[in-house]
């Protein structure tokens, strides 16, 4: 069984950049992406607020510039969807095993960077026509829409800080939501619902994104009267909440009420040699830069926690 310093479970710009601070510290580092598995950041058609790139820079451009920069370091990138964490302390070891689909690797210390996944409407045309019009992030696409009328699907703080966040851009803004009142605080509802160019569509539902090559329009249902109608739009911004991939590790950390893994300010989770960065966490801001700020932090913590662990057998 290959064994290493540690093994960084997701390749999105968090996991990516504590991969490049723990191999910048020599330490053996394996990184596991999962083909399923789309970090947030692949979404964005166009990255303008990562300092360093002025004309910006799309968020899969920006990934593939991570990956290629593990490899230069000597960092190893496999692919496989890992199944769960194992603790092995069997002979006096102190180690973890990271399982997979089909196969086992085994490391001192493990940094889980595995991401949140924005949850979907499920509805025709949303799949098609994502980052063509449709979006799960208002800060990362929201000056594409300048002048236009926009759609954000939601009732909760999350959608009405992203429609209002819109007004910044865009001529009007609907906020569809399926019930006759929203859910978001009322501080939040106030300034929503006393906007100019908030409209809210009540007690309705996406039931399609319309559009060939870029979004058109949606197709709504009212739930109250079960009648059909379209709104025309040139963007629809899905604002229904996350969901943390975390299942894999559930057992092994602590989590809070939502899925999220709970750690302490070096992104130490509740088990030693477990360590978090990114969307896996409950965070107040989703963005590429944040990722990378986690990323470095965890990759230092994993590196302090390594080396002191040599330290002692060495001494021993």
């Amino acid at each position: 069984m290959d064994t290493y310093d540690t093994i960084i479970i997701g390749a999105g710009p968090a996991g990516l950049t504590s991969a490049i601070y723990t191999l910048r510290a020599r330490l053996r580092t394996l990184v596991i992406e999962d083909p399923s598995v789309l970090s947030q950041a692949g979404y964005a058609a166009l990255v303008e607020n990562f300092p360093g790139f002025p004309e910006g820079i799309s968020g899969s451009g920006l990934v593939q510039n991570e990956k290629k920069q593990v490899i230069s370091f000597g960092g190893q990138i496999v692919s496989g969807r890992v199944k769960s964490i194992e603790h092995d302390n069997r002979e006096g070891r102190d180690m973890w095993s990271v399982v997979l689909d089909n196969n086992r690797y085994q490391a001192l210390s493990v940094i889980a960077a595995s991401g949140a996944s924005a949850k979907r409407l499920g509805v025709p045309g949303e799949e098609r026509l994502s980052g063509r019009g449709v979006s799960y992030c208002a800060i990362c696409d929201g000056l594409f829409f300048k002048d236009k009328e926009i759609v954000v699907i939601g009732g909760g703080d999350s959608a009405l800080e992203e429609a209002l966040f819109l007004t910044r851009f865009a001529s009007k803004v609907y906020i569809v939501h399926r019930r006759n009142a929203l859910r978001a605080v009322k501080i939040l509802q106030d300034k929503a619902l006393s906007n100019a160019k908030i409209r809210v569509i009540w007690d309705s539902v996406a039931e399609e994104i319309l559009g060939d090559d870029k979004v058109t329009g949606i197709r709504l249902r009212n739930v109250s009267k079960n009648t059909s109608s379209e709104l025309g739009c040139e963007g629809a911004f899905i604002s229904i909440g996350h969901t943390p991939n975390t299942d894999f590790i559930r057992d092994i950390v602590d989590l809070d009420n939502d899925g999220y893994i709970v750690t302490d300010r070096a992104l130490n989770s509740s088990n030693k040699g477990i360590f978090t960065c990114g969307d896996c966490r409950d965070t107040s801001l989703r963005q590429i830069v944040t990722a990378c700020g986690d990323g470095a932090l965890a990759g230092v913590s994993c590196q302090r926690y390594v080396d002191a662990i040599k330290e002692a057998k060495s001494q021993g």
